[in-house]
């Protein structure tokens, strides 16, 4: 087998890679049979230089390799018909902007493998960047109320070169007494934990968070059981909940009058309740004044996440009043928003080395097999059709 690491083609350019340079040379010494080449590129946080001093071959066209493995999507125009391709597509969910890629993927003829889908038996995904988008997602929000209420400085991610650097700002940094209310018990929301415990911020209970004040910044952690009832007053039950969201709905409300901080780290499902309502934003006992959404829904359960921002202007102010968006931190009575979807991207360095060694050692081990169930189980289109499993897409990609 021969393995192409492909030049991120997503606009603006992504700097992760899939595989880092001493993982190679550790694959190269594991598996001798197979081969791996580096597509070369100038924006990359590992260096062509990098890749050659570990011996790793560069080579621009990758049209001879047996399978191609990336980050980002892929361009349509970069694809390479009936080739085999591995990276995040974002169409399982008949996403809309990614209705063409997966059109374009069939009529190439591609097999797609998407790192999103890869799991074990049980479920538990191999490969993820999502401890890196909690992580960075909780400094920036932390960031965004710093400039709001001027109570605090800390620089941007984008000064700092690794995660020892982000976590020796927080260490130094004393935050006010806020009170921030976190979503989500998954890798996302871990991540967001290790940045407020780096802050030195103290986790407290639900209970205690919304009937309490605190003279030092604390937060509260929420898992699904702790923001939605049952409308029939079942008792709850987290397996019934994913089956059917949509017998729930949002006691959510509760935390918006304590809260001033709101870090969304959660999973939701569009059946789902919405976690807050504009009406609930626009009442005057409603205290969050800024919202980290690294979930990052647009029009789904937050209403100020209007659009998605980006690293180099990662804020923007929401008027509850208008439902508009305003210049960030001009108006206190604002709602200021940090919606970064490509969080993991600003530490690119971190994030790639922990993904690289996910791969190495829970996918390609995988890959070697004549049948894996894994790779099948992640695997949307095979030479040009739905693979099984991905049939209810037909209307998305033939439509």
């Amino acid at each position: 087998m021969k393995i192409g690491i492909l030049r991120e083609t997503k606009v603006p350019a992504d700097r992760r890679v899939a595989l880092i340079p001493r993982h190679i040379k550790e694959i190269k010494r594991m598996l001798p049979s197979l081969q791996i080449v580096v597509q070369p590129s100038p924006d990359r946080c590992y260096t062509d230089a990098e890749f050659k001093k570990e011996g790793v071959a560069l080579q621009e066209d990758l049209s001879d390799c047996d399978l191609l493995i990336g980050v980002k999507e892929v361009d349509i125009d970069a694809l390479i018909p009936d080739k085999k391709y591995m990276f995040f597509a974002h169409v399982a969910k008949k996403q809309p902007h990614n209705k063409p890629l997966l059109q374009a993927i069939l009529k190439k003829g591609i097999s797609l493998i998407d790192h999103e889908y890869l799991t074990e038996d049980t479920g538990e995904r191999v490969v993820a960047f999502g401890k890196w988008a909690g992580l960075i997602g909780a400094y920036k929000g932390l960031r965004a109320h710093g400039i709001k209420t001027k109570s605090f400085e800390i620089p941007p991610v984008k000064s700092l070169y690794e995660v020892e650097d982000l976590i020796a700002e927080a260490q130094k940094t004393k935050l006010p007494p806020v009170k921030i209310v976190l979503t989500g018990t998954g890798r996302v929301a871990g991540g967001a934990v290790e940045t407020l415990e780096a802050f030195a911020v103290k986790k407290i209970s639900p209970g205690e968070f919304i009937t309490t004040n605190f003279d030092a910044p604390v937060y509260t952690q929420l898992g699904p059981d702790h923001y939605v009832v049952h409308k029939n007053s079942k008792a709850f039950d987290f397996m019934h909940f994913l089956g059917h969201p949509d017998e729930y709905h949002s006691t959510f409300a509760s935390f918006t009058k304590s809260a001033d901080i709101f870090i969304a780290c959660h999973f939701w499902d569009p059946r789902s309740p919405d976690f807050i309502t504009l009406p609930e934003m626009q009442a005057t006992c409603f205290r969050i004044s800024t919202i980290a959404d690294i979930s990052c829904d647009i029009g789904g359960p937050i209403p100020s996440t209007i659009r998605a921002s980006t690293p180099d202007d990662p804020f923007y102010d929401f008027n509850p009043q208008t439902a508009q968006e305003e210049k960030p931190f001009e108006n206190p009575e604002n709602i200021s928003v940090m919606a970064v979807d490509n969080l993991p991207g600003e530490l690119p360095r971190d994030s790639s080395a922990d993904f690289s060694f996910s791969l190495l050692h829970r996918v390609l081990p995988e890959l070697q097999k004549d049948a894996s169930t894994m790779i099948n189980r992640a695997t949307i289109t095979k030479n040009g059709r739905l693979n099984t499993g991905y049939e209810y897409m037909a209307d998305y990609a033939y439509g």
